[in-house]
């Protein structure tokens, strides 16, 4: 046997993870708004790209609409140089000028506007409390305890901080802060400002005038064993009857928790753009990329020049010649990411297309593999075309991967998804009656009777899932 160093010419395939690749793939995963805003960061970073129209990786009808919307601009400059010289002799009478008055005075006489017009947001908590506050008569020290006091209160309407840690900060007796915080708690919304759960509610049974014994004692002893459901503890302990315990839990649940949480601050609200929107037109469905939010990017000829020019410093070529490859690549990974979006939805709508026309009922079980082999694209590409990504359908606003959902097997062989079980179980027990309610294995023989194999422990599971309660919480006396 022969030992030694021998050199060998083999050849192989492998991915390399290039830089390109990796900005393809994150594009691709990126939602409507995120690559709106990565496509914005890039116009600054690369000065090759420009936004236009139209771009070179357009198909011929997009061409030809471009087109047409350009003759038919030439022709509305044409007309509006024509009428260039033409005179609105009611736009001049209107005009009051030469009375003395201008004519923003004129318009102004016509619609009057105030500062509430312009309002930009709502205010927060803070500014609420703070607005109320300016409104109460009190001495300026209690009301420089109470702004710190409103400072202090959590998103939720929650005062976390002990009464002498707010002394010792303000440096001001616990009695000034005590009743600099009993002036807060007076405040709207009803309940900002407690220190406990307890104490929240009990403010807003004061504010509603509902100053019931069995109430009080409820909230101040028993708040644990309504949350459980226990009412016949709760009524044996007090002594009284199930029912009226039933009633102070219902009343209990009519008060907000957490008061402060109904007024929003910056950044708060987020709302939901579908990168793709259904329309049913004729009985079939056309997809719509929603890529509004993303501009169009082109060349910059100007850039683009300075390479056919046959004198020139060689590290400028190399640096436009860089940009241009990064810029080029950049416009064709996101006209991949929408042929991509395409294809998948176009999939979806096939499969799906029971779903779209009946229900959530009619949903089907489907995984990643089955719409991969479909469309021709691997696994993992499919999940990054189908998250973060919203669909807007004639049913509604879903995420995509919604349409993807496990299943179970029925009686007569078929399957059925996980989503149109749980809307089945939501219907039992919105139906089943509440004094006697129905538990988990009578729920399983029910989806039994109707031709589906489930167990208790999978009921229990999505009834979970779904925050739907226990038995004995269901329970009505």
């Amino acid at each position: 046997m022969r030992m030694g160093y021998v050199l060998d010419v083999v050849q192989t395939q492998k991915l390399i993870m290039t830089p390109e690749l990796r900005q393809a793939i994150a594009i691709l995963q990126f939602s409507s708004l995120e690559l709106g805003t990565y496509v914005e960061q890039q116009l600054q970073e690369n000065p090759m790209l420009e936004i236009g129209e139209d771009f070179e990786n357009t198909n011929l009808e997009e061409t030809l609409s471009v087109e047409a919307d350009v003759s038919g601009k030439e022709e509305e400059k044409d007309k509006d140089k024509e009428n260039e010289y033409d005179i609105d002799w009611q736009d001049y009478f209107q005009d009051s000028s030469d009375l003395g008055m201008t004519r923003a005075e004129s318009c102004r006489e016509q619609t009057d506007y105030s500062y509430e017009n312009y309002i930009s947001s709502a205010p927060n908590l803070m500014e609420h409390l703070m607005r109320q506050l300016g409104l109460v008569k009190i001495s300026e020290r209690i009301r420089v305890i109470a702004e710190y006091i409103i400072g202090n209160i959590n998103d939720h309407g929650y005062f976390s901080y002990s009464i002498d840690e707010i002394a010792q900060e303000v440096d001001e007796p616990a009695e000034k802060v005590l009743e600099a915080l009993k002036i807060v708690q007076t405040f709207d919304p009803p309940g900002i400002g407690a220190r406990t759960l307890q104490e929240c509610l009990l403010l807003q049974l004061n504010y509603l005038n509902l100053d019931d014994p069995l109430v009080c004692a409820v909230v101040e002893n028993h708040l644990t064993d309504v949350a459980d459901g226990k009412y016949n503890r709760i009524a044996q302990v007090l002594g009284v009857s199930v029912q009226e315990i039933q009633q102070v839990a219902d009343l209990l649940k009519t008060l907000d928790p957490k008061p402060g949480r109904n007024f929003s601050n910056q950044n708060d609200n987020r709302y939901i753009v579908p990168d793709i929107v259904l329309n049913k037109a004729d009985g079939e469905y056309e997809i719509i990329t929603n890529d509004t939010s993303v501009p169009r990017l082109t060349i910059n000829n100007t850039y683009r020049a300075v390479l056919g020019q046959s004198k020139g410093d060689s590290q400028t070529k190399k640096f436009v010649e860089n940009k241009l490859n990064a810029a080029a690549w950049l416009i064709k990974s996101i006209e991949q990411r929408r042929l991509t979006l395409y294809k998948v939805t176009k999939c979806l709508v096939e499969l799906q297309r029971d779903f779209l026309e009946h229900g959530v009922k009619h949903l089907k079980p489907l995984n990643l593999k089955t719409v991969a082999d479909i469309v021709g694209l691997h696994e993992s590409t499919v999940s990054r075309a189908t998250s973060n990504k919203y669909i807007q359908t004639p049913q509604g606003v879903f995420e995509m991967k919604y349409f993807f959902s496990s299943g179970l097997s029925s009686i007569e062989g078929s399957a059925v998804s996980a989503q149109s079980i749980k809307k089945t179980l939501q219907e039992i027990v919105d139906r089943e009656d509440t004094k006697t309610p129905l538990n988990d294995q009578q729920i399983a023989d029910m989806f039994k009777t109707r031709g589906v194999k489930i167990s208790r422990r999978t009921v229990a599971k999505y009834r979970d899932e779904m925050n739907i309660p226990p038995i004995r919480k269901r329970k009505r006396y």
